[in-house]
């Protein structure tokens, strides 16, 4: 069976702790085996500073599986990572990029089921010159680099008892409004079904829509986006045989009966679709990129650099990412 690969993240952060945490509870957690892409210096020195026993081998994606309930197997980076708990350096962009980069290329080339990706400050991949976003933006390039055709890469939040997607995601909430397109909406919808099925293995997925406005726009007494833009996207929706509905009320979407008639909430903007799930699970959720060729998860949180170093982070959210990466790529490897 195919490892997972794990791409550090920016070093100066949480991430080479959760990584290393995780290891340590391969198997009370019963967790598949993965290897890490980073600088194995830098790896060492944490688990040191840390007072964490995790043995670490040098392996490459092939021998991974076979050291794992050992070693900590660790893809050396061409790039050298400074170790500067808590304080991120902009001479790490390199090897922060260097290491999801390569993750993909084995994800994509077939030595790596999935890709797991550890938090990233993108303030400093922006000073180094970084010319996207963020990490899903990224993520979409590297695809359409790899296929040749473009991509469209959708953020979904998954925890055990909820899934959103957010139609727009880093935008202010002014902007909103001018973004929402019926377009945008449907075919976010699309991708959502699309991965349900074949990922998540749902066969007939159910897709509830939320009204951007107060109760979804009272009828236009309250803005006129949820009949404008929102009801027309999900009547194209159901005219092409999905099982989508809506606009609702986001006020009454999330409690657990709601939760019952759906799998997976279309939300209107990010914090609509990120506040629900953090609630409800903020430690178990997962970050799933949909609509990419390669299957991709990350921690719902970020790099935390507040508390980098001090032996109080937690990996149960980075654990719920790598179990849910095998899930679905074994969904997908039955699906085909």
């Amino acid at each position: 069976m195919l490892p997972l690969a794990l791409s550090i993240g920016d070093p100066s952060g949480i991430g080479p702790e959760i990584v290393l945490r995780a290891w340590l509870e391969r198997d009370r957690k019963q967790l598949p085996s993965f290897y890490v892409l980073s600088d194995p210096a830098l790896l060492a020195a944490r688990a040191r500073h840390l007072g964490l026993d995790v043995p670490l081998s040098q392996a490459d994606p092939e021998a991974a599986p076979m050291v794992f309930s050992d070693r900590l197997p660790v893809c050396p980076l061409e790039n050298r990572l400074v170790d500067n708990v808590g304080h991120p350096q902009t001479v790490n962009a390199a090897g922060i990029i260097e290491a999801i980069s390569r993750a993909v290329k084995d994800t994509t080339e077939g030595r790596a089921a999935a890709l797991v990706t550890a938090p990233i400050s993108k303030k400093i991949l922006y000073e180094a010159g970084f010319l996207f976003p963020g990490h899903t933006e990224y993520l979409g390039h590297l695809a359409e680099e790899i296929t040749g055709q473009p991509a469209n890469p959708v953020m979904m939040l998954a925890g055990p008892d909820m899934r959103t997607v957010p139609v727009t995601v880093h935008l202010a909430l002014g902007d909103v409004p001018a973004a929402l397109t019926r377009t945008r909406i449907e075919e976010t919808a699309r991708i959502a079904l699309r991965d349900l099925r074949q990922r998540f293995g749902i066969a007939e997925p159910r897709l509830a829509v939320a009204g951007l406005n107060p109760h979804a726009g009272e009828a236009g007494a309250m803005g006129i986006e949820d009949q404008n833009i929102i009801a027309p996207a999900v009547h194209a929706l159901q005219a092409e045989g999905i099982n989508a509905f809506g606009p609702l009320p986001a006020d009454t979407m999330f409690h657990a009966r709601a939760r019952r008639n759906y799998d997976a909430a279309l939300c209107m903007y990010h914090d609509q679709a990120l506040i629900p799930v953090k609630t409800i699970a903020f430690d178990e959720a997962v970050n799933v990129t949909l609509g990419l060729p390669f299957i991709r998860t990350s921690p719902d949180h970020g790099t935390a650099f507040d508390i980098a170093g001090k032996g109080i982070a937690r990996a149960e959210s980075l654990i719920a990412a790598i179990r849910l990466a095998r899930t679905l790529a074994d969904n997908a490897d039955g699906a085909r």
